[in-house]
């Protein structure tokens, strides 16, 4: 029988340990994986954070955290092994000779130190010059960086800069946790180990694909962030066009983080600029006005608490997206992403082409074409639209549209599926990188953002008003409408 791979055990650092993050997904997620028993028993939780304390206060939080989002009961022998890995340590990021108390927590020798930055991107460099400073570091160490990395290209250099003073680019884990979704990975799984889509996913095949990132919730008490920043920045510029790169790349050579990287680096070179040329056909921006979702009435994002009333920062985004390489020829990609929408929901909508002629006009005057859905959320799956034959001895041969379900949790029932960050926070613990997006992947991607911000602005673009519990503007509708096609809802 094969024996267990070990890792070596880890100090985890977390700077920003009682923030919204931590108490609401990482300490949640690094229970599920003491759990799971994928933790190194050696294995030891840090937490830093600006408020007085002792290691009560990181353990405190953690199981509120546990009640609060815990799905079934609390394991009281996890628990125990669980709490007994924290420790605290008050520190003001700003002070450098802050840092040094971490030489009590930290053994270089034994355990690979992993700094988890869950702190806004201003106080990187402070972290990092500290770290260093305190001598604290080995070559074996990594650190974990969360989005948003940057505003734009330029500010996106600036973080990565200050970065790379202290850590290699083997060192650093850049994440977005749409890359930690089971169904997310399985488009490597569904892509490259089935011949039926290998041989069937390309502009021959294809007609459109859809990307829907939609949420229900409003701002949350982020005010002063989002309203900085917009849904284009926040959610394009990471989660769909990820999502988008997996999808469009071309197979690697190997699952390594290397191959993985270099394709998807690939299609976000491909992607076509939109400018002050196109923008106004291939997108939209939205902003909520007062509406309902599930019955219950919403304020509009102007109407939040401590809004600008006078606010021009889009909540909805739909593009026309172009990749210009030979397999994605004439295939648009539609991206949509919004929040106040009826429902929190993503998915990948994989349209296949019409048949050429029909053999079952006693059925469908136009065959309906074939469809591949992926569901990222709220049921992981994936769902295949074909034609069937109806059952029966009538004279004439009918069908009629079926579908072949694969829900995660029905498939897999006696399988955990994991949170993202469960999946990211191991990976990183490991000194795995592939699903960690590389520098380049970031600056490509920002270009391509920028370009569409600087057009914006340059026609004076404002966003276009939808009630609270839509599917977004009118002219959403029309972006697709012009092409011939509806969006799936």
């Amino acid at each position: 029988m094969q024996s267990k791979k070990t890792f070596k055990p880890c100090d985890l650092v977390i700077f920003g340990a009682l923030g919204d993050l931590s108490t609401r997904k990482l300490l949640l997620c690094l229970y599920q994986l003491d759990r799971a028993g994928l933790l190194e028993p050696d294995t030891k939780i840090i937490g830093v954070d600006q408020f007085e304390g002792a290691a009560e206060l990181l353990i405190d939080a953690a199981n509120t955290c546990l009640d609060n989002y815990l799905t079934g009961t609390k394991d009281t022998a996890v628990w125990q092994r669980f709490s007994a890995r924290m420790s605290y340590v008050q520190m003001d990021l700003t002070q450098p000779e802050a840092y040094q108390q971490l030489n009590q927590f930290v053994d270089k020798d034994k355990r690979v130190m992993i700094n988890y930055f869950s702190v806004p991107p201003f106080l990187f460099k402070n972290v990092c010059q500290g770290l260093q400073a305190s001598g604290v570091l080995t070559a074996a160490s990594r650190m974990v960086m969360e989005k948003p990395i940057g505003y734009d290209l330029a500010s996106s250099k600036e973080i990565n800069d200050e970065v790379a003073k202290v850590f290699t680019g083997e060192q650093v884990c850049r994440i977005d946790h749409y890359l930690g979704k089971e169904t997310v990975l399985n488009l490597l799984a569904l892509r490259f180990a089935n011949a039926l889509f290998i041989t069937n996913w390309d502009h021959n095949t294809i007609d459109h694909i859809q990307i829907t990132v939609a949420e229900d919730l409003g701002i949350e008490g982020r005010w002063g962030y989002y309203d900085q920043t917009g849904q284009m920045r926040d959610m394009v510029q990471n989660h769909l066009l990820q999502i988008l790169t997996f999808i469009a790349m071309e197979p690697p050579v190997s699952l390594d983080a290397e191959n993985i990287h270099y394709e998807k680096i690939k299609v976000l070179k491909d992607l076509r600029p939109i400018t002050t040329q196109n923008v106004r056909d291939k997108t939209v921006r939205g902003q909520y006005t007062a509406g309902n979702i599930k019955g219950k009435p919403v304020p509009g994002y102007t109407e939040e608490e401590g809004a600008n009333t006078e606010s021009k920062a889009e909540t909805f985004v739909a593009l026309r997206v172009d990749i210009d390489n030979w397999r994605w020829a004439g295939v648009p990609f539609y991206m949509r992403t919004g929040k106040r929408m009826p429902t929190k929901q993503s998915e990948i909508i994989i349209q296949f082409k019409q048949l050429p002629h029909n053999i079952f006009q006693d059925s469908f005057v136009e065959l309906p074409a074939n469809k591949l859905k992926i569901r990222l959320h709220p049921d992981q799956g994936v769902n295949v639209e074909i034609l069937n034959k109806i059952p029966g001895i009538d004279e004439h041969i009918k069908v009629q549209q079926t579908q072949l379900d694969l829900s995660f949790s029905e498939a897999f029932k006696d399988k955990h599926v994991v949170d993202a960050y469960e999946r990211l926070l191991l990976e990183a613990m490991r000194g795995h990188s592939t699903l960690f997006i590389s520098r380049e992947e970031i600056e490509q991607a920002w270009t391509w953002i920028d370009s569409i911000q600087n057009a914006w602005a340059e026609i004076q673009d404002t966003p276009k008003s939808y009630p609270a519990g839509s599917w977004g503007p009118d002219a959403a509708i029309t972006l697709l409408a012009r092409d011939g096609r509806v969006w799936e809802d």
